[in-house]
């Protein structure tokens, strides 16, 4: 057996197929909901408990990755803006016009990304503006995780759903 062959049946590109394809899902979707706006979830309850010095230290890391996050969408935002939809335009054309599966795989990995990171751009927004202190900004970051999870949830859905179906019709076209 020739090495590439061997690499090429372990990682199949038949994304909707691939074991390491609902992995890598998995995998994105747990760490896009443990990390809420560049904090990690363990550190915001741990704050809430605790308050004190983790209070005042999560209130630090809020304002440097909410100030990170606006000063990117400022001085590159309609660059990145540009870029992304080139991008979902073109993986969504490949996918489901030329019926390429990786890229079906990947726009609908990459789509509900991108409304993840509308809603962060909001949220940080949001929180420059009100700029809330203790149990306001522990509202705002958990408001900000359960949207990010419903949005997961759907995507999973989705996905889950039309990944059913593409190997439903392949089995079905054999």
């Amino acid at each position: 057996m020739d090495w590439s062959q061997a690499l090429f049946q372990l990682i199949d590109i038949a994304s909707f197929s691939s074991l390491w394809y609902w992995i890598m899902i998995a995998v994105v979707w747990s760490s896009v909901s443990h990390w809420v706006l560049g904090v990690p979830y363990d550190l915001i309850m741990r704050a809430k408990r605790q308050g004190g010095q983790a209070e005042s230290d999560l209130a630090d890391l809020v304002r440097i990755n909410v100030n990170r996050l606006l000063g990117i969408a400022q001085t590159a935002g309609l660059i990145l803006i540009a870029f992304v939809s080139f991008a979902l335009t073109s993986l969504a054309v490949l996918g489901f016009w030329y019926r390429i599966e990786l890229a079906q795989a990947i726009f609908l990995i990459g789509f509900p990304l991108t409304i993840v990171g509308a809603v962060s751009l909001s949220t940080s927004r949001l929180i420059r503006a009100k700029e809330p202190e203790g149990d306001a900004l522990f509202t705002v970051l958990h408001r900000h995780r359960l949207w990010t999870q419903i949005i997961g949830m759907i995507a999973i859905f989705v996905t889950a759903m039309y990944g059913m179906y593409q190997n439903l019709d392949a089995v079905r076209s054999l």
